[in-house]
């Protein structure tokens, strides 16, 4: 790209564009980073300047950018259709997708209802469990129970069962009540990986809980949110696969809806397909979005049991549909593309090179331990994260002021990295397709930007 164009673009971006999860008065005067092309686990900016994208382009990217295969789906379904509402009408792809989830999901979910992206996969999910509740003669039940630094997603029944204060405080006065509930191993890393019986501990500890609160007030709770082995948002919190198993056995026990928030740990991130089978837990509800079309188009889907679609399924009179619903509900070139994603999936070992890919970065994750300002080092499938510290051996903070993982993402983007951080902490959320190679030299990269900013 010439440079007036860029310069054109930018000074437009500056004037028109409010971008989201940014305070645009940081880009005064600074410009925001122009992406002119994608390929692979690589983004070029306007100036030819490559990256990798470590951070899957927020959590979506899945095979890499501009798979040919996903390509050309798209090619094809737009030679049959681009968008048919999705009310009255149905069609192949949707059909296809749905038949396809439900085969590879968890085993007892029965039936898909689409909607658009992670937000309105949870909306819908949320509202299905009330909505059961009042069908099936047990009204009362209307509250949620959601984990401390939780997030899932942005909408305001979403932002009801959010945890991270810092997104979610300031709409407090517009949500519902809930109830909130500790996450296993928040603050309690010891300067280091758990050991297995910290970690049991913290479990029962975190499990015993939801417990109480399940025994005081289960008859006014319609469900439980919880996303599985990553809180992503909330700080890259991972708990043991032991936990979502007690949440599951809880739920049943008690008759409390588990709904499992998979938006960003679906589709192989954890190195499973879904991250519900590290515990072989079914949720009663399945949010998927994200990955769900490798990244490439808006989709999302909330699977469900049996069970609570029949409570809706009834004569017309009794008022017992699903009054909900978006325009974009089922959209066939999306769904397509999600198909396409999953016979990639099957047909090209996508699983296998994660899991290769995972052991890789594990064996190369120990070499940034050695920088005395880190700790906290965790890792699971193609993600990893790691915080920052004033003092690592007493988990001491540097003060917010000085935005140090802020600093880290700038210095990076001169190391060819795109580290978005979550405050002080530094994570990878890696596409499939990275290569063992490419992961030592993200990695090294990375140490090399913690080496430049004095963290050794």
């Amino acid at each position: 790209m010439d440079q007036a164009t860029k310069r054109e673009l930018l000074d437009k971006d500056r004037q028109r564009v409010w971008h989201p999860f940014t305070q645009m008065k940081d880009y005064a005067r600074q410009d925001h980073l122009l992406i002119e092309k994608a390929e692979g686990i690589f983004l070029y900016d306007a100036d030819g300047n490559r990256y990798y994208d470590t951070v899957s382009s927020w959590w979506v990217n899945v095979h890499g950018h501009g798979h040919p295969r996903i390509k050309q789906a798209i090619i094809r379904q737009l030679e049959e259709t681009d968008h048919i509402m999705f009310s009255g009408f149905t069609h192949r792809p949707g059909i296809e997708l749905a038949d396809k989830l439900l085969a590879i999901a968890p085993p007892g979910l029965g039936k898909t209802f689409y909607s658009d992206n992670g937000s309105t996969a949870v909306e819908v999910a949320l509202k299905m469990s009330f909505q059961y509740w009042r069908h099936v003669g047990r009204p009362s039940k209307t509250k949620f129970a959601y984990l401390a630094n939780s997030y899932h997603g942005d909408t305001l029944g979403a932002v009801s069962v959010g945890g991270v204060d810092l997104f979610h405080a300031t709409f407090r006065p517009l949500l519902f009540d809930g109830y909130r509930l500790p996450s296993p191993l928040v603050g309690e890393w010891s300067g280091g990986r758990p050991t297995p019986e910290a970690a049991e501990t913290s479990v029962a500890k975190a499990l015993e809980a939801v417990k109480q609160l399940f025994e005081t007030s289960a008859g006014e709770i319609a469900g439980l949110i919880v996303e599985p082995m990553i809180q992503a948002a909330g700080g890259m919190l991972m708990h043991p696969a032991a936990y979502i198993a007690g949440l599951r056995e809880l739920c049943s026990r008690y008759d409390v809806h588990l709904i499992a928030d998979e938006v960003a740990v679906g589709f192989g991130r954890t190195g499973t397909m879904f991250a519900c089978e590290h515990a072989h837990v079914t949720p009663d509800l399945l949010c998927l979005s994200k990955g769900l079309t490798a990244g490439m188009m808006p989709l999302a889907a909330t699977l469900c049991t049996d069970a609570i679609y029949e409570a809706f399924y009834d004569d017309y009179e009794t008022q017992k549909t699903f009054f909900h619903g978006h325009s974009f509900t089922g959209n066939p070139l999306a769904c397509a593309v999600a198909l396409e994603s999953l016979r990639i999936f099957e047909e090209e070992g996508v699983l296998d090179n994660v899991r290769a890919a995972s052991d890789a970065l594990r064996g190369h994750l120990p070499g940034l331990e050695t920088f005395r300002h880190v700790a906290n080092m965790r890792h699971l499938g193609l993600v990893a994260a790691f915080d920052l510290y004033a003092d690592a051996a007493s988990q001491t903070p540097y003060p917010p002021s000085e935005r140090r993982g802020y600093q880290v993402y700038l210095e990076a983007l001169k190391e060819g990295l795109i580290l978005r951080p979550l405050g002080d902490t530094i994570y990878y959320w890696l596409p499939h397709c990275t290569t063992v190679a490419q992961l030592e030299d993200i990695v090294s990269r990375t140490s090399s930007v913690l080496e430049r900013l004095g963290y050794r």
